[in-house]
Order: C-alpha cells, then structure tokens, then sequence
C-alpha cells in the first residue's frame, strides 16, 4: 500500500507531499491544475521513460519519493534476492529526473537501473488511465490476463511448464545440430578454427559498421550540417525574429479568453503543446550546435577501420551483425564438434521423456486455466450487473494451437450484449462506454486475487452520468475496500463516495505558476461537491443535494 508520495519541482508542482490511508481517495480540482502531473510523477517514480520537459523551470532536477508498506512482498521477494535488496515491511523508491537527461532511480537507499525498478513497480501499484481498455482490445494479451487470475498453485503448475518448455527446445535444438555435426569429418574443424581466429582478431561490435557509417557521413558532411542546424535555430529563436517568442504570445493571449469558450480552450491547449515541443526542440538545436567539431584524425580513423570491417563482412556476412551471427554459429558447432558431449541417440531418448511429460503439463495448464475462465466468467458477469450491463455475458473461448511457451491452446474474450445474440470478440461489439465497464469489472475481479494493493483510477468515468456513474462510484469504492484505490474524478457520485478528498489548485502569479494540495475537510466536501453541482454560485439546493451524497 502506497502511505506517502512526496514530489518536488516537476512540472507545475514546487513541492508537495501526500499522506494515504487504506480504502478510496480522491483527487479533484479544476482541469489544468495538477491532477494528472500527480499520476504522471508516480508513473515515472514507478518506473517509466522520463525526459526533461518534466522538471519545473529553472529547478536542477525532478525528484519523486514514495513510502510504501509490504502486506504481501511473495512477488517481491525473488526480485530483492536477485538484485541483493534488502526486503523489510516498508519500501522506499525514489527517482530524480537530471537536466543532462538521465535519470537516478533507488531502492531502500540502493541504486538500481530502471528495468529492476520498472519490475519492483509493477508489483505494487495499477495505475489505470482512460485508454488502458485497448488491452482487451488484443487477443494476444487476454491469456496474460487470464493467467492473472490464478492462484500460487496455478502459477506454480505454469513454472513448471516454462520449465519444461524450455529445456524440451533448447535439447531438440542440441539433438538437431549435434546430428549433423556428426558427419563432419577433419577438414570441417580445421577450416571453423581459421575463421574462428580471423574473426576473433577483428575485434568486432555489434552494429559497429552502421555507427561509423553514420559518423562518417556526418564528418563528411560537416558543414551542410553545421549550416543547416544553424539557419533552423535562427529561424526558431534569434534578436531579429523569433519565431519562438510569437508563439508564446499567442499562447499566452489565448490562455487570457480560455475560459469564454471550449472551442479557445482546446485552441489554447493545442498552441501550448506546439509551444513546449518548439521550445524542446530550440534548445536541442543549441546544445547540438555547441557540440558540433570537425575532427580529421577521427575520419581517417573511420575509413580505415571500415576497410578492415568490409574486408571481413565480404567473406562472412552483409554487416557486422551478420558476421556476429555467424561467428556465434560456428563457434558452437566447433564446441559440438570438438567437445566430448552424448551421442545423439541418447539425447534422442531424453528429448522423447521430455516431450511425454511437456504434454502432461500442457494438458494440466489447460485444464486449471478452463476453471480459471469459468470462475473469470461468474465473476464478470456479476460485476457487469452491477454496473448496468445486466443484459451483458463474458466468456473465455479456447482454441487449439501449436505448443509454445504458453501452452498449446490460444485465448480470447467474447462478449454479448444483449440476451439471444451471439458470443463476439470484444473489437467487434464493445463500444467505448461498455469496455470502460468491462475493464473495470475486470479490475474489480482481479483486485481480490492480486498482490498489488494500490489501485489508481485516472478518469476512468469520463463520458458517464447518472445511474451508471453511481454505479461506477459504488464499483471503484468496493475495489478500495479490498485494499487501497487512488482515483481522479469530475463526477459528483464518486467524489462524494471517497474516504478521503484531496482538492488540487493552480496557484498562479507575474511570475510563476504551481500547483497546491490539501486534504478537505467535510465542510470543504461539501462545498467543493456543491460547486460541481450549481457551479460557481453555490445555491442551497446545492449544498443540501451534497451533504445528501456525502451521507449517502
């Protein structure tokens, strides 16, 4: 469970720190305040790519720290062991996104790289945006989905099958080419260990040819380079004309008449983007230049170096890449040739043992993961229901395939709406309101079997109103009841719904603009929620329906 995030100079955001509880909180505000930069900061703090245009203006760095507490660190545990962390009940992540571009990501106070910090983050929290249904919108992904669902039993019994998967492939491939270097004789050998030695002597890296191919053309082609790079920055941002500057303006004159109408708004919206993207692009042009230099030496480095590569990638290859490849091929067969290794027939009698109980498995994993989509099946039905899809039936179809790592059987989700009609794949009948629902019907499906106890629910009931929204309100609160579920909202049955309401508001002045936070207490509940109703003149209708929601 996530218990505190703290976030400093990223985006509009100077400082904040929030403090979580179990159960559902809600963030609300007015759009452009911050909401989003929040999901977005413990997105990055969570393990995505991050870039620069992330740190507040004129702050050395972006930095995100997050405190959470370990109910259940079963799937932690073989990542901490293999990277040598330490696993206690509270777990520390921080992240400070640098100016230079890159990024320091650690773990308990130790340094990790992003992949072993994106696959710690995984476990903990479900973050859940507005397009995440395009998920079910690709068949290839639901057996994950399925698989999900499984206990650590049925995740046991798929272990076992990778297992068995892979060393059936990797012992088929052996048996394969130890058959056939069998009948190579003397000569063979002899002629793999020349080119074995030619190619070791070269010295070879991977896609070194296309690197100093480039890096050759660019020498080459200096100052066409150097010329046109300048003449673009000169055309975005020099004293005469600044094509930079004219955009701001407008851009801060349309932000002054925003608020009169959605079509300047989204005009408003749009010329930012293209502001900040040219304002990117500016500054990459100038630090391109400033390292721009001609160095001779290095060119006639390259051409030499080329010549040696086209020498060797003539006998062996198109590119150094192949010529890798086929370094690794002979190498092996020469191991094979030269070593002392099985017969292949008793590596046959092997590889047949292992594909009678790859089988078994196969027919195990496929019978656990029927019963997973029977109990996937009951359990989406019943949460469809309840949002107002009563009409709706889910269902998991199996087809036959070959054995992969998977198994042997492919997996797709099938819909129907309406009693009477067929099962459909989900591309060809879900409309977008109905897969926001199903995707969150599946959310709350899962929220009871997964080890994560963070949920986020960024917007999901766009687009919904009245019952339904309820409903979805009532759904996102039952999620939070099995653990902990953050959610960003406009609507009034949701907000109202929450445990705990976080108000966000962009603060603004000459010369800065950030963004603010603060836990609401009931009376601000109730006036927040009633200006959602009436809008800005809160009438007493208006107070008096929110205190009803907030009873209720």
């Amino acid at each position: 469970m996530l218990l505190e995030i703290s976030i400093k100079n990223f985006a509009i955001i100077e400082e904040v720190s929030l403090h979580f509880d179990q159960g559902m909180t809600i963030l609300t505000g007015e759009t452009g305040a911050g909401k989003s930069i929040i999901i977005d900061a413990m997105n990055m703090m969570l393990g995505s790519r991050a870039t620069t245009d992330v740190i507040r203006h004129g702050a050395s760095k972006a930095e995100i720290e997050g405190l959470f507490s370990l109910e259940n660190s079963r799937s932690l545990k073989p990542i901490f062991e293999e990277q040598g962390l330490e696993l206690t009940d509270e777990l520390i992540i921080r992240r400070e996104i640098l100016q230079n571009g890159r990024s320091v990501s650690r773990v308990n106070g130790q340094l990790v790289n992003l992949s072993v910090l994106k696959a710690i983050g995984q476990h903990l929290v479900d973050i859940h945006g507005q397009h995440d249904q395009e998920e079910l919108m690709r068949p290839q992904l639901h057996i994950a989905m399925l698989d999900e669902f499984g206990d650590q039993e049925f995740l046991t019994l798929k272990d076992r099958y990778y297992e068995t998967f892979d060393r059936y492939r990797g012992l088929r491939k052996q048996v394969l080419t130890l058959q056939k270097n069998q009948q190579e004789h003397k000569a063979r050998i002899e002629m793999l260990e020349f080119q074995i030695a030619e190619i070791e002597s070269a010295d070879l890296k991977s896609g070194e040819d296309l690197t100093l191919h480039q890096e050759r053309e660019r020498l080459l082609n200096h100052k066409k380079i150097a010329d046109t790079l300048t003449n673009a920055y000169a055309m975005l941002d020099n004293e005469d004309f600044s094509s930079l500057s004219n955009v701001r303006s407008a851009m801060n004159d349309l932000e002054s008449i925003e608020e009169y109408d959605p079509s300047y708004k989204e005009l408003s919206s749009n010329l930012s983007e293209s502001y900040y993207v040219l304002e990117d692009v500016t500054k990459r042009l100038e630090d391109i230049i400033d390292g721009l230099d001609f160095d001779g030496n290095r060119l006639m480095q390259i051409e030499a170096r080329l010549d040696l590569i086209n020498s060797i990638a003539r006998k062996y290859g198109g590119n150094v890449n192949d010529v890798l490849e086929y370094f690794a091929q002979i190498s092996k067969e020469y191991q094979l040739l030269t070593g002392n290794h099985s017969s292949s027939e008793d590596l046959e009698v092997e590889l047949k043992a292992l594909e009678k109980t790859l089988v078994e498995l196969a027919g195990q994993l496929s019978q656990a993961r029927h019963l997973l989509a029977k109990q996937l099946e009951s359990e989406i039905k019943q949460e469809l229901q309840e949002l107002y899809m009563e009409k709706a039936n889910f269902q998991v179809q199996f087809t036959k395939s070959k054995f992969n790592r998977e198994g042997n059987e492919q997996v797709e989700f099938y819909i129907s709406t309406n009693p009477g009609e067929d099962f459909k794949p989900l591309i060809k009948v879900a409309s977008g309101g109905e897969l926001s629902r199903l995707m969150l019907a599946i959310k709350s499906a899962f929220s009871r079997k997964e080890g994560k106890t963070s949920i986020v629910f960024d917007e999901v009931d766009t687009g919904v109103s009245g019952r339904v929204a309820q409903a979805i309100a009532q759904k996102i609160h039952k999620i939070g009841s099995n653990g902990q579920v953050l959610a960003i909202s406009h609507l009034p049955q949701v907000i109202a719904i929450a445990d705990y309401q976080f108000f966000i508001e962009k603060i603004s002045d000459e010369r800065s603009t950030v963004s603010k936070v603060r836990l609401l207490n009931m009376d601000e509940r109730v006036e927040e929620i009633a200006k959602m109703l009436a809008g800005e003149n809160v009438t007493d209708a208006a107070l008096t329906q929110a205190r009803e929601l907030l009873r209720k």
